[in-house]
C-alpha cells in the first residue's frame, strides 16, 4: 500500500470512496466542495493502482484565540472501502496525515469520533483545553491534538467547522 497526496485524477475515486465507505454522499460531496481551500490536505491510500482509502484535513476556526501563526485543522472525513477494512489503513493515513499537517506548520488538530480509537494519536477530550465543538456531540467525541508545543496555550472556546459541514447535512 501506498498512502500520497491526492490527484486530480483522484477525483472521481475519491468521491466513490467515501460514498461507499459512509453509505451515503454527504461525506464524498462534503470533500468536493472543500477541495482547493488554503491549508487543506488530501490524502489517498492506494493497494494496487487502486484508491482503497482517503482522509481530508481542512482549517477549522478557534472563536476565542491568540493563536498566532499556527494554523488548527479538523481532521475528516476519513474512508475506507468495506473490503480493505481492518487492515490497518485508517490508522497509516492518519498517522500519515497528523505527520504532514505538522510538518505544513499546523499548531492544532481536532476530530469527532470514536474516543479510544482517537486516543491512540494523542487526541484528548477538547474539554481539557476548554474547547467545544459548535455541533451537538456525544461527551468525549470532540477531541484535540496539539500538534506544536504550547499552539493551544491561549485558545479556548468554540471551535467553528467550515460552513460547508452544515451545507452537507
Amino acid at each position: 500500500m501506498i498512502i500520497r497526496a491526492e490527484q486530480l485524477a483522484d477525483i472521481e475515486s475519491i468521491y466513490q470512496v467515501n460514498a461507499i465507505a459512509f453509505g451515503r454522499e454527504h461525506e464524498a460531496k462534503l470533500v468536493d466542495r472543500l477541495r482547493g481551500l488554503p491549508h487543506m490536505l488530501s490524502l489517498v491510500a492506494v493497494v494496487v493502482d487502486a484508491i482503497v482509502g482517503h482522509v481530508f484535513f481542512s482549517p477549522v476556526t478557534l472563536e476565542d484565540a491568540d493563536t498566532g501563526n499556527s494554523m488548527a485543522l479538523g481532521l475528516g472525513p476519513v474512508a475506507v472501502l468495506p473490503d480493505h477494512q481492518h487492515q490497518s489503513i485508517w490508522t497509516q493515513l492518519i498517522r500519515q496525515g497528523i505527520e504532514q499537517c505538522r510538518q505544513q506548520g499546523s499548531g492544532a488538530m481536532v476530530v469527532l469520533g470514536d474516543s479510544q480509537f482517537y486516543a491512540q494519536f494523542g487526541f484528548i477530550p477538547a474539554e481539557e483545553r476548554a474547547l467545544r465543538c459548535e455541533y451537538t456531540v456525544p461527551e468525549g467525541a470532540f477531541r484535540v491534538l496539539e500538534l506544536k508545543p504550547g499552539a493551544l496555550q491561549n485558545c479556548w472556546g468554540l471551535v467553528r467547522y467550515r460552513p460547508e459541514f452544515a451545507d452537507c447535512e
